[in-house]
């Protein structure tokens, strides 16, 4: 983007953390942008999900190149907007085995890597990042945060509507995007940009080029006790059950002395909007469990919430 009298206009339809850094840097360079939300900043998945950063987790892969530059700049931004203010900092990450049926030695066994929180029945416990290589963010924070600065430092502008269909009009032979309706009345723009998760789905646009997918994905915060002294530890568990299933939890210490914990997915209709989500109550009985077996701290911890939302799964071989 270049500086002119008459900056490109770009609508941005969701206010999820894809939609907020998008408005973020195209604002900071002079764009002039409308970021269109149906419900409200962060209040679907950007708002409730873990927020773990990796440096090279995703080498090697199409995303790997994204990854790193993504893990930069979230330091980056840290120092730019105050990391701190929405929980951003570097973490320990840990792979533990938790098996219910072994009994619980009340502390890490011997030779593992373990921190003192976790009490309950780890069978192993090996680190795979470090503070070099994996951090964290409060995602609602930082969501907010981040499209806070947009608004009242660059200009952006918010606000609360449904984004409908694309106007589009011919060039000659070519198509060209020349705006968005939003609750029925035109709103014209140079580009259009769709993050709205797996709602991006419902543009016709969007649903012609791939496939998008809604998987439910559910999850708790819980706020233990000050003497717990939950250290700043990611774990991601292989965790079985007396019944002998299988599971893949995860938990995240926050700086704001919560725990968030999660790991129970499954594949079910969307509904129109994200106020409509509601949590299976089978699912946050079982992260109650989780996190109850692998400390007694977070057993007597206080529930601060039972969520769910949907994550957006692509088919990347459609044509």
């Amino acid at each position: 983007l270049t500086s002119t009298s008459d900056p490109q206009h770009v609508v941005i339809c969701g206010a999820g953390v894809i939609g907020s850094c998008t408005a973020y840097y195209l604002a900071k360079r002079g764009a002039r942008v409308t970021v269109v939300e149906k419900t409200a900043a962060a209040c679907a998945a950007s708002g409730k999900a873990g927020g773990f950063l990796a440096l090279d987790w995703c080498d090697g892969g199409p995303l790997g190149n994204l990854a790193r530059a993504s893990f930069q700049l979230h330091a980056q931004l840290a120092d730019e907007l105050d990391g701190a203010s929405y929980g951003y900092r570097k973490v320990d990450t840990l792979s533990v085995s938790i098996d219910e049926s072994a009994r619980a030695s009340g502390r890490p066994s011997a030779g593992s890597s373990a921190p003192e929180w976790v009490t309950g029945p780890a069978k192993s416990a090996k680190p795979i990042g470090s503070t070099k290589t994996t951090a964290q963010v409060h995602p609602e924070l930082f969501t907010k945060k981040v499209l806070s600065v947009a608004v009242e430092k660059y200009g952006a502008k918010f606000m609360i509507g449904e984004a409908q269909e694309l106007n589009v009009e011919l060039d000659g032979l070519v198509p060209r995007v020349k705006g968005l309706f939003v609750d029925g009345e035109l709103i014209e723009a140079d580009s259009v940009v769709i993050s709205m998760g797996p709602w991006s789905a419902t543009n016709k646009l969007v649903s012609a080029l791939t496939t998008i997918s809604p998987l439910k994905a559910h999850s708790i915060v819980l706020r233990p006790k000050p003497e717990a002294a939950i250290t700043p530890h990611a774990l991601f568990l292989t965790y079985r059950t007396k019944e002998g299933v299988t599971m893949d939890p995860e938990i995240y210490p926050r700086p704001t002395g919560e725990v968030y914990v999660c790991g129970m997915s499954e594949e079910t209709t969307l509904p129109s909007v994200a106020d409509q989500i509601f949590p299976k109550k089978q699912s946050i009985a079982m992260l109650q469990r989780v996190a109850a077996t692998v400390s007694s701290h977070l057993g007597d911890a206080e529930m601060v919430t039972e969520q769910a939302c949907f994550l957006d799964q692509f088919d990347e071989g459609k044509k």
